[in-house]
């Protein structure tokens, strides 16, 4: 392995360089590891995190939250460090008066909220283990993952999260606590908690250390019944004190500006969660933004106007195609994509002088860039505060146009790669030698392998002890050999960068025997303006298909700028134009893989899939036998047209 880079380095002067190792067989990069940034963490937990701060930098804003004021307005206010030590063992005291015990499991159920973070804390602080539920789900589906946790208590944002599983209560003879955020329910704990000793507190964090488990957090299901990941807080510390030291621009002072975060992600995904740490160890301020409607998302961006926001690439192609729809309207079509052009040539040429494979940004690139800023990019910077230079996205991949355009307006993407079983990211993009459309090297400390068969195999410190099984006993182990099976196919190429080519059980297999990846030509689709979802179609069956939903704002755009009538999205389905519209798209998709792979027919759906209707997980991935499922009649007819 390399050396590990000068601890001053990393903290000090910049981000550090470290080239993964990488391993080949047959002339094939089947390997890459980069050695850990961050020394590994022997005692105490993220229980400890609030408190350190407050001991460091008692005044440091580590978080900021939006006031309610007269009017239905609302202001930000920096939280201190030492305020928010305060708050947490005040519920955390509470928590101990309502008598939950070490290894006690409290669930939450709520939006991204700075309720949530206080509240995860406070438990940890506790000696408790957080079980994240999300707000969206079904009460069938809540019940789940109370009952499958053996969760004791129970805090929902609002009475009417709690009052829907009232009819599952029954069913939940663990569950003695239930709590509502919006009912001020967090003060009266800290009320309660005034006659419990600061000392009980102290004691049950000093117990706490690397290997004690922390959280359980239940996978999205998109082929059965979620299942609970045992995160512990050494993985959570592996995880983000390595991630701080990469992404040391993102987490560290630029240009005088002070870092931080607006979150709107959900807190009951790893992935935000995650942030949400990162972000309170290295004392990055971090907001919340529970909402996420347009007007709502837009207000918060402008009040809180962070310098670094995470996403995933469905947002950042709806900023795209949302700017594109506006230029369009004001008859500046042509100058937005001369624009866009700008902006891809540009980060593609800075890319280039990176990997040591070009000199940079010509004058003239340069020139048409600087007369492009005012007129698009600063537009688009706008809209998310202002003061964005950073984008960390995950969840799927980006595709490299859209991430070379960001890069040439001025907005480095981050892409990552992870599970909840690897407590987020386990590859994420190095900021000294970025390449487009893939999602990065591996995290240092962390390894990736790509196995025989394409599969991508994951270890490193960040990797979780197993899945939560109550009825086994306790924890079922999910690696094999220390390596971490994803169900994900991917490649590396000779730096080690790692690209992700499907999933092994959505792999489709045609009956003439080819061998089918949905996501290459499902994402590229699913970026098009007037297309929301995308699902191949095409196992045991002649050809490959498609299944398209349409996207609301993009379908009312087209419609304004077509002069068709404002009549409802389904009425347009058989719309000759529109489909030629699709046609052009499909044709376009099908460039990128051979003819056998090609989509041969596509039929669009009268409406969207969704999380309610079961055709979504919380984290907007396909549920593909639900949707199959509902829509077999439109399957056949396309099969036997």
């Amino acid at each position: 392995m390399p050396p590990a880079p000068d601890p001053d380095r990393v903290r000090g002067a910049g981000p550090v360089l470290v080239e993964p190792e990488l391993k080949r067989l047959d002339g094939v990069v089947r390997e890459a590891a980069v050695p850990p940034l961050a020394a590994p963490v022997t005692h105490g937990s993220l229980a400890d995190i609030p408190f350190d701060n407050a001991s460091a930098a008692p005044d440091a804003p580590v978080l900021r939250r939006r006031t309610a004021a007269a009017g239905g307005s609302g202001r930000w206010s920096d939280v201190p460090a030492a305020r928010f030590a305060e708050e947490v063992l005040a519920v955390a005291k509470g928590l101990i008066a309502e008598g939950l015990g070490p290894g006690d499991r409290i669930a939450v159920m709520a939006r991204t909220t700075y309720e949530w973070t206080l509240l995860d804390f406070a438990a940890w602080a506790a000696g408790l283990v957080t079980v994240p539920v999300y707000p969206t789900s079904s009460p069938f589906q809540a019940r789940w993952i109370l009952q499958d946790s053996g969760a004791v208590a129970l805090a929902t944002e609002t009475t009417a999260m709690a009052a829907a599983l009232g009819p599952e209560r029954d069913r939940l003879p663990d569950l003695h606590h239930l709590w509502v955020l919006d009912k001020g329910h967090l003060d009266r704990l800290a009320e309660l908690g005034r006659a419990v000793p600061d000392q009980e507190v102290a004691v049950r964090r000093g117990v706490l250390g690397p290997d004690s488990l922390a959280t359980l957090v239940y996978t999205s299901g998109t082929t059965g019944r979620p299942r609970g990941c045992a995160l512990t807080h050494g993985n959570f510390l592996a995880e983000v004190d390595n991630a701080v030291e990469l992404l040391h621009p993102v987490f560290r002072a630029q240009h005088s500006e002070e870092p931080s975060v607006l979150l709107f992600l959900p807190m009951s995904h790893v992935f935000g969660r995650m942030v949400a740490v990162a972000c309170l160890r290295a004392r990055v301020t971090l907001g919340h933004a529970p909402s996420l409607r347009t007007e709502d998302l837009l207000a918060d961006l402008a009040g809180f106007r962070p310098t670094c926001l995470l996403a995933i690439p469905y947002m950042l192609e709806k900023v795209f195609h949302s700017a594109r729809a506006k230029a369009e309207s004001g008859g500046r079509a042509s100058s937005f994509d001369r624009a866009a052009a700008v902006a891809e040539r540009y980060g593609e040429a800075t890319e280039a002088r990176q990997h040591g494979s070009g000199s940079g940004p010509g004058r003239g690139l340069r020139t048409a860039r600087a007369l492009y800023d005012p007129l698009v990019y600063r537009r688009i910077r706008a809209a998310m505060g202002g003061r964005v230079r950073y984008i960390i996205c995950g969840g799927s991949p980006l595709g490299r146009r859209l991430a070379a355009f960001y890069a040439g307006a001025g907005i480095q993407i981050f892409e990552g790669y992870g599970l909840t079983e690897t407590t987020g990211a386990a590859t994420v993009t190095p900021p000294l030698r970025p390449r487009l459309g893939t999602v990065g090297w591996p995290l240092p400390g962390t390894r990736v392998r790509i196995a025989a068969d394409g599969e991508i195999l994951l270890a490193g410190a960040q990797v979780f002890r197993g899945y939560w099984d109550p009825h086994a006993g306790g924890l079922v182990p999910g690696t094999v050999d220390g390596w971490l099976p994803t169900g994900d196919l991917g490649a590396l190429d000779d730096e080690g960068h790692l690209t992700i080519t499907g999933r092994k059980k959505e792999i489709l297999i045609t009956a003439g025997g080819k061998n089918v990846a949905p996501a290459p030509l499902e994402n590229w689709l699913r970026s098009h303006p007037l297309i929301s979802q995308c699902m191949l179609l095409g196992d045991r069956r002649p050809f490959v298909a498609a299944l398209l939903t349409l996207d609301p704002d993009g379908i009312t755009h087209w419609r304004r700028m077509n002069g068709k009538h404002a009549v409802p999205a389904e009425l347009l389905l058989d719309d000759p134009e529109l489909h030629a519209v699709l046609q052009r798209a499909v044709d376009e998709a099908n460039r990128l893989v051979s003819r056998p792979e090609s989509i041969r027919r596509f039929r669009v759906l009268p409406g969207d899939f969704t999380e309610a209707a079961g055709h979504l997980t919380p984290s907007m991935k396909l549920r593909r036998a639900q949707i199959s499922q509902d829509y077999a009649r439109e399957i056949e007819e396309l099969y036997a047209l």
